[in-house]
């Protein structure tokens, strides 16, 4: 590999689409890179580096303003990691959460789908339990809701 890529090579590099980083150049996240003469973008190491660095930041699952302050700080070498912990621990935070959200929804999947006798759709408690009439008549449990989304 070359010490300069072209956007599909980088993209390669990095198992990123190439409108995914034309995206963050837009937004700021990669600084834009210089020009070739025949006015092609034009990619150096550093610019590998950070998609790198953004690509495992988003894959592990940190929004796009964490990862901007992730990378702000990571440009801060002799700086305190404090508030690299607090955005860690926050995400951290959330994704608890999520998995106990996800948790409720398993059981209460698992127990709709225990309740199914399997016979005809008329008798089906899955559809039951889904059908507007019970919905109404039940106390929400906690779980997801269409408006929270």
């Amino acid at each position: 590999m070359s010490d300069i890529l072209a956007i599909g090579e980088l993209g390669r590099a990095t198992h990123t689409k190439v409108e995914t980083i034309r995206y963050y150049e837009r937004i700021g996240l990669l600084a834009a890179p210089r020009r070739t003469s025949g006015n092609y973008r034009a990619y150096d190491g550093s610019h590998l580096n950070r998609l790198s660095f953004i690509r495992r930041s988003r894959d592990l699952g940190f929004s796009l303003e964490q990862v901007r302050a992730l990378l702000g700080l990571a440009d801060q070498k002799d700086r305190s990691c404090e508030a690299v912990d607090q955005i860690a621990r926050g995400h951290l935070a959330e994704v608890e959460r999520k998995i106990a959200d996800l948790t409720a929804l398993k059981g209460e999947l698992e127990t709709m789908i225990h309740q199914c006798g399997s016979g005809v759709v008329r008798d089906c408690r899955i559809i039951e339990t889904l059908s507007p009439d019970h919905v109404a008549g039940t106390a929400t449990t906690g779980g997801t809701s269409d408006a929270s989304h």
